[in-house]
């Protein structure tokens, strides 16, 4: 088998893998609220707790796959997965439910770190920028089709299929899995080729290694606040549907319009370079975040929502490519890389639904108490980036001022 033939099983995986993950995690706060009526509070904090495993673990995942090997780990995490959600079906109270999503939690730690490794190594700084630009666009789009369609199964088919759907697509995946890891063993290496996976008019744009590593920092940290705000709306979605009276259904429909949005920016950024290494661009993105963000879970009416969405979707492309493109292109350990990149996105994951859950705590009376301190929260992080930009200019041009 062909290293091209393996790299398009890869993807496929990842693609089955973001539609299994976002349909089980993006609706389990709609099924805790019909089935346990949770509101606001208590789902921010059982997504609090899926990023406090994640952050935790996904670093461990990519130091395992690197070291075990990347067929091992995703053997570990596709498993899991299945086991932990054919275990949801039969659990009855709250307690079962929660531990099967701390149980396939830490089964997709494995995953995903795995998974951006397989599809960056062996590539050059030419062919790199090509890999993950499919790679976002993949995950993205089974993510997006996910969340848009989620709702009218839930309500086609019960709730038993939040479980059953993503556990058989998790067996499919160990089927597949093990036709890929019988080719890799006969794999045969690429034959030198002037092909690309990207557009020949996008070359890539590799800065020098002092600057390269000053933007893996600054995307490791932005990632994370992106996520804050992410998983904050997923977390309080079936709040806003049910204050704007959608059924599950209708936010599934309404409510995925950031999902696109953020596909489109993927495509955008692939096809065009000129954001790498840019800052202008990068702190744009980040702010538009924040502000999108409050509008989202603020506004009255349907329509600013609408708009907002599309320009989250944007912003957190930019910030989530970033992240993602510079972890691969800076070093060569790309599933340890990995696995820090997706243990920061666990990190945004908590930080997010743990600050709203102690807004609403302290303040129960006060719904748009927790908007407002995420809110603040990104602003921290805004202050923290422009913070970092700044001293690495003043040591870029400390050095010439000496010579005036």
């Amino acid at each position: 088998m062909t290293q091209h033939r393996l790299k398009k099983g890869y993807y496929t995986l990842e693609g089955i893998n973001a539609f299994a993950t976002a349909f089980y995690f993006n609706y389990l706060f709609f099924f805790m609220q019909a089935r346990f009526g949770y509101g606001n509070l208590e789902n921010l904090l059982l997504s609090a707790t899926n990023g406090f495993i994640y952050m935790c673990a996904a670093w461990q995942g990519g130091r395992f796959a690197q070291r075990f090997g990347y067929f091992t780990a995703l053997w570990s995490g596709f498993g899991t997965m299945c086991l932990a959600l054919l275990g949801g079906c039969v659990a009855q109270t709250q307690f079962a439910h929660w531990s099967v999503m701390a149980v396939w939690t830490l089964g997709m730690c494995f995953t995903w770190p795995t998974l951006e490794a397989l599809v960056s190594e062996g590539e050059t700084l030419q062919t790199l920028p090509g890999r993950i630009g499919i790679y976002n666009l993949t995950w993205a789009g089974g993510s997006a089709l996910a969340y848009f369609t989620g709702g009218a199964l839930l309500e086609l088919l019960g709730d038993r299929s939040l479980f059953l759907v993503p556990a058989g697509l998790h067996l499919a995946q160990l089927a597949l899995l093990g036709w890929l890891h019988r080719g890799n063993r006969r794999a045969i290496p690429p034959a030198p080729s002037k092909r690309s996976d990207r557009p020949p008019e996008a070359p890539a744009a590799h800065a020098a290694q002092g600057r390269a590593k000053m933007f893996l920092r600054l995307a490791w940290l932005a990632n994370p606040f992106a996520y804050v705000a992410i998983n904050t709306i997923i977390a309080v979605i079936p709040g806003l549907a049910k204050r704007h009276d959608l059924s599950p259904m209708w936010a599934g429909f309404f409510c995925s319009l950031w999902l696109f949005s953020r596909m489109g920016a993927f495509a955008v950024l692939w096809l065009w370079s000129g954001w790498h290494y840019r800052f202008r661009w990068f702190v744009a993105a980040y702010f538009l975040v924040t502000a999108s963000f409050a509008v989202i879970l603020l506004s009255p009416a349907l329509w600013p929502v609408m708009v907002a969405q599309v320009t989250f979707g944007a912003a957190v492309g930019l910030v989530y490519y970033s992240s993602l493109f510079y972890s691969m292109d800076v070093g060569e350990t790309k599933g340890e890389h990995g696995g820090i990149h997706e243990a920061a996105i666990g990190a945004g994951i908590f930080g997010g639904p743990a600050v709203g859950t102690a807004a609403l705590a302290l303040f129960p009376g006060e719904t748009s108490t927790g908007v407002w301190a995420v809110a603040g929260l990104l602003m921290v992080g805004g202050a923290a980036i422009v913070g970092i930009r700044w001293r690495s200019w003043r040591s870029e041009v400390a050095p010439d001022s000496k010579h005036t």
